[in-house]
């Protein structure tokens, strides 16, 4: 996009939230198979969230996202990782977050209800993975995995 000087304008920034939810002896992950938008990967495993919409506070579009996604009421406790990607201009905050109540499982975001939008992003399937398999995990985005990781393994997350 140019302005009238000609010069290129930047793009706005996105801002995408995402929570880390203990819940049922384990954490809540989207578990996404069949994804045919990505070359890199068609089967992984991702941080729930999404974008936040306008007027949304980080805080308040973490726990839309994960009601969406995957029915349950959750509360951010905490900001813990916080990522710039250039690749796809946006920030992304990753939030800790407590499981309130809700039925897991139950979401009914578009990415569930056939949107066209969402047709060559595959099968969304919401999981609750054990600690300790999460290391074993293609969890996107890695460095935010890896951080992860290390902070439950140094007793920083309980």
């Amino acid at each position: 996009m140019k302005n009238v000087k000609g010069m290129k304008k930047k793009m706005e920034e996105r801002v995408r939230v995402a929570g880390i939810i203990k819940i049922n002896g384990g954490y809540a992950f989207m578990h996404r198979k069949n994804v045919i938008k990505r070359k890199d990967y068609q089967e992984y495993y991702t941080f729930p969230g999404g974008g936040l919409e306008k007027g949304e506070t980080p805080e308040e579009g973490v726990i839309r996202e994960i009601k969406e996604e995957f029915g349950i009421t959750i509360k951010p406790i905490k900001k813990l990782y916080e990522m710039k990607s250039e690749k796809f201009n946006q920030k992304e905050i990753f939030f800790l977050c407590e499981y309130i109540e809700g039925e897991f499982g139950t979401g009914d975001g578009p990415e569930f209800n056939n949107d066209p939008k969402y047709i060559d992003s595959g099968k969304y399937l919401p999981e609750i993975i054990k600690e300790s398999e999460i290391k074993n995990l293609l969890l996107l985005p890695t460095e935010i995995k890896e951080k992860f990781v290390e902070d439950l393994e140094n007793g920083k997350i309980n």
